[in-house]
């Protein structure tokens, strides 16, 4: 692919979508380091370390040419505004739900048929929410309803602006209806949910602070990566439930065609998104607690993540988009069973 970066060769090594040769960029200083901005969503700050070191390596190796990839995290959605805003000016998103990606393709941001230019429909890994608990799981939390017992306090983000609440909010719902219950029954048990969550923060990280180090509340409905993060750092204090059911939780990526244009990127841009679906950036997926698309690399990790009962989004909703609309948009269904609930 040429233009910018002739130096660029995607195609290159074989299954892997970054590899460069020794041609100098046009019109670049050849010491200067050229630079991306991903806007990810709160959790991904240890994946992106380790996905943007192993990249840049790779580019270094291969070329002589510095690449610095800088980071942004927040709440997916709440990320995905201020994308589309122009308050952020991404490179590459790298959101937590494939609707948080539609954001800025609705705004001309994002090309049509985004979903297609990378493999796995531009879903390099996959994720689902699971419950955090202290040791010894002293108040019996195995399954949703546990989680509307009396007395029992939820810690979860605010599905108005995270991913997480997002799909901790969507899990819990579809945990009754595909398991036989009406719409009906859904909506109380959520209303029950929220009325056991004593607030709601805005992002993944600040919810499992509060739970983890903060020791405030029973369980923390978290993204599987988070709690297996919470679980390793708190020494034997907290452990993971998996509940019987839960959703698919589906990360999705893309380059900002409107941006990358404009910085003359996009060849980089693209290099970069394709490095996580190599072995290597699937490798560094599994390692850090998702769950990589490429399943001969998820085998090898079978110890740490399970294989689970997850239900895809369209056992409750057309497709994300869909879910969007009905759960999420001004009077959906998260609006008549909460308000926010700032700490």
């Amino acid at each position: 692919m040429a233009g910018k970066f002739p130096w660029l060769n995607i195609a290159a090594i074989a299954g892997v979508a970054v590899a460069v040769g020794l041609i100098v960029a046009n019109n670049r200083d050849s010491g200067a380091p050229i630079g991306l901005l991903n806007v990810s969503y709160d959790p991904t700050r240890e994946l992106y370390r380790d996905i943007n070191g192993a990249f840049t390596a790779r580019v270094l190796k291969d070329s002589g040419r510095r690449i610095e990839i800088h980071q942004s995290h927040g709440g997916s959605s709440h990320q995905a505004r201020l994308a589309a805003s122009g308050e952020l000016k991404p490179d590459v998103v790298t959101l937590g739900l494939p609707s948080d990606v539609e954001v800025l393709h609705k705004y001309g941001l994002i090309a049509d048929g985004w979903a297609a230019r990378l493999p796995n429909h531009s879903r390099p890994y996959s994720s689902t929410i699971v419950f955090v608990v202290r040791r010894g799981n002293p108040r019996a939390i195995h399954d949703w309803p546990d989680l509307i017992r009396p007395g029992i306090e939820v810690i979860t983000p605010d599905p108005r602006s995270s991913g997480n609440g997002k799909l901790t909010a969507l899990a819990a719902w579809g945990a009754v209806v595909t398991r036989g219950g009406g719409e009906a029954e859904a909506r109380a048990f959520l209303k029950a949910l929220y009325d056991h969550a004593p607030f709601l923060l805005p992002a993944a990280r600040a919810a499992g602070i509060a739970f983890a180090v903060e020791k405030i509340g029973d369980v923390h409905l978290a993204w599987e990566n988070e709690a297996l993060r919470e679980v390793a750092e708190a020494k034997g204090e907290l452990e993971i439930v998996y509940p019987p059911v839960s959703i698919l939780a589906e990360p999705s990526v893309a380059w900002v065609d409107a941006n990358v244009a404009k910085d003359g990127n996009a060849e980089l841009a693209r290099a970069y998104l394709e490095f996580l679906f190599s072995d290597e950036g699937q490798e560094i997926v599994a390692t850090n607690g998702y769950r990589p698309a490429k399943p001969e690399i998820l085998a090898r990790h079978a110890a740490q993540l399970p294989a689970l009962t997850l239900f895809p989004i369209t056992d409750i909703a057309r497709d994300w988009d869909d879910a969007q609309t009905k759960f999420f948009a001004d009077n959906g269904i998260i609006d008549t069973v909460t308000r926010p609930k700032p700490r």
